[in-house]
Parts: C-alpha cells; sequence; structure tokens
C-alpha cells in the first residue's frame, strides 16, 4: 500500500438472512473486506450457519488516510465457484471523526444489496481505529505519582489531575 495509512481493526461478527437467486443459502457462506483494490481479508466458510452464519473474525488491515470508505462482500462457495451474495460501502465517517474517542468500538449493521442492487440480507461488523501514538506520563516529568501504565492523549502538567491527560472538544470562533 503506497503513501500513509491507518490501522483499522475489523470484526466480522455475522449476517442475516442470506439469499442466492431468492433462495435461502444452504451453508458455505463468507465474507471478504476491502479497504481498497489490494488490501483485503477474509473469514473462513461458515458450513453450519445457512442463512444466518457467524464468523466472529477479527482482522487489522491498513486504511489508506485519504479513504472514504471499506467494503464488506459476502460470497457462497458453490459447485460452480464462488458467488457474490451481497456487497455494502462502509463510509469510514461511520468510525472514524466525529465526538469519539479514536480507539472506540463501533458496532454497525448493514443492508447488503446483491448485483442487481435488490436487498439481500444484512451484516453485522464492529470496527475501531488503533491509536498509533502512545504518550508516557513518566518522561514528561514525576509530578505526583508515575505509573508504569501508558495512556493516550495530550499530557497535562500533573499526573494526578485527572489522570494526566487533556481530552477537549475542538471550538472555531469567526472572531480571531
Amino acid at each position: 500500500m503506497a503513501g500513509p495509512s491507518r490501522t483499522i481493526e475489523v470484526t466480522i461478527l455475522s449476517a442475516e438472512n442470506l439469499r442466492l437467486d431468492r433462495r435461502s443459502i444452504k451453508k458455505n457462506a463468507f465474507a471478504v473486506v476491502r479497504t481498497d483494490a489490494n488490501t483485503f481479508q477474509a473469514t473462513e466458510i461458515d458450513t453450519e450457519g445457512g442463512s444466518y452464519p457467524k464468523w466472529n473474525e477479527k482482522f487489522f488491515l491498513q486504511l489508506p488516510v485519504h479513504a472514504r470508505s471499506m467494503t464488506v462482500e459476502l460470497h457462497c462457495k458453490t459447485a460452480f465457484g464462488n458467488r457474490n451474495i451481497g456487497t455494502v460501502i462502509v463510509p469510514v465517517s461511520d468510525f472514524i471523526g466525529g465526538y469519539v474517542p479514536e480507539n472506540h468500538l463501533h458496532f454497525l449493521s448493514y443492508r447488503l444489496r446483491n448485483h442487481k442492487g435488490e436487498r439481500n440480507g444484512i451484516v453485522n461488523i464492529s470496527v475501531r481505529t488503533k491509536v498509533s501514538s502512545k504518550v508516557d506520563h513518566c518522561s514528561y516529568g514525576s509530578y505526583g505519582s508515575c505509573s508504569s501504565t501508558t495512556s493516550y492523549g495530550v499530557p497535562l502538567g500533573r499526573n494526578d489531575v485527572a489522570g494526566g491527560v487533556v481530552t477537549g472538544v475542538p471550538v472555531w470562533s469567526a472572531f480571531s
């Protein structure tokens, strides 16, 4: 992968009401997560769940910082090869940005669409952005008690106040 990226943790939990040619699938469903054309991971094949497969498989993927979405595809392995059951495009804005911390675990459910654009089940996933920079309070002086734990955020002058980390919400003003 070229260019800067961030690591995301994607867990494919399960799917519901999957159909192939308007009939419930019997077995052999699997999911593929794509963050770009060359970066993807696939689950194991669920042989027992039928139209309601469960995987609970966790992947760590590189997401380009310029990416606006990632794709989750569900497939079924048949005697004629792998057939696409449905696809969903997951907007990055659903799990990055806003007022929640970067390391927050998001549980998300999306409607799948088949190649004709028709509804074809639901996929359940969880996504977490892995925070890359760590702040060690001990390296900023030992005010109060200095612990060996590592925290995330902007260091505060004293560790005995609010755990030593400042959390804030950006405020924009028309007056500069």
